[in-house]
């Protein structure tokens, strides 16, 4: 039955351009909800993970109830347009009510569900897959990073705003780093004012990346800080600076070597 499942979601996704959404049978009972737009001759695959509790409610149609602001959600189309399918990930069926993905992202079946589609996205086209997290989605998409290797891992990791420190959470800087063994860029904000993501930690960050196949710290600076310092409309969200940053991203993508 989960198999069937599975080549179901996978030819449901097969429309190029528009976008929809996929549901992927992920653990028993349990599905897992991704909003897709693939282009024409897509070069790579993302795996987009917002920040804050990760619950955009996505709706059948598409609509997205929560977090329509976040860096990654209001620039995925930007992803797009320069070659990539996008993969927004929701939280599971399991998780559609608070708290969503917070106190999730570092577990088993959050890992589980993430394999799910990483092996989709592989089914649809023979290209690297990347994930791709910012503020508390850098926590999704490092700590799955570290859990899973080879076939069923990315081929590749992008932190923008990491949470590099956290009392409540294991922040991206206190996870097995030295594990990966895939190409890693990280992007931060310069003046990124959230106490979660202070960047004068940002050199010890990067050399904990021991065995990252290439790893690349690139800081931007300039935009408009709107709002509270963790919010999307804020430096830390690169307010302003959207598509500088999406091609510093896919750029990067395009030019890393992959095993």
């Amino acid at each position: 039955m989960i198999f069937a499942a599975f080549m179901a979601a996978l030819f449901s996704g097969l429309a190029v351009g528009a976008e929809r959404v996929v549901d992927l049978p992920a653990r028993a009972g349990i599905t897992q909800r991704i909003l897709v737009i693939t282009p024409d001759h897509p070069k790579a695959s993302v795996v987009l993970f917002a920040g804050g509790h990760g619950g955009l409610q996505i709706t059948p149609d598409g609509t997205i109830t929560w977090g329509k602001n976040n860096f990654l959600v209001r620039t995925r189309q930007m992803f797009a347009d320069r070659g990539m399918t996008v993969a927004v990930v929701d939280a599971p069926s399991d998780r559609q009510n608070p708290p969503y993905l917070s106190g999730f992202r570092e577990t088993s079946e959050h890992v589980t569900d993430i394999k799910a589609v990483i092996a989709w996205l592989r089914l649809q086209a023979k290209i690297p897959v990347w994930l791709v997290g910012t503020s508390r989605g850098t926590q999704s998409a490092a700590y799955v990073a570290t859990q899973l290797s080879g076939v069923d891992g990315p081929d590749g990791l992008v932190l923008t705003s990491t949470i590099l420190t956290d009392k409540k959470t294991v922040p991206v800087s206190e996870m097995p780093l030295g594990n990966l063994h895939i190409p890693v860029l990280v992007i931060h904000h310069e003046q990124d004012g959230c106490q979660a993501c202070p960047p004068d930690m940002l050199p010890r960050f990067m050399g904990m990346f021991s065995s990252a196949t290439r790893k690349e710290l690139i800081t931007v600076n300039g935009g408009f800080d709107k709002g509270e310092p963790c919010e999307a409309m804020a430096h830390h969200g690169f307010n302003g600076l959207e598509q500088d940053v999406v091609t510093r991203i896919t750029d990067w993508i395009n030019t890393s070597p992959i095993n």
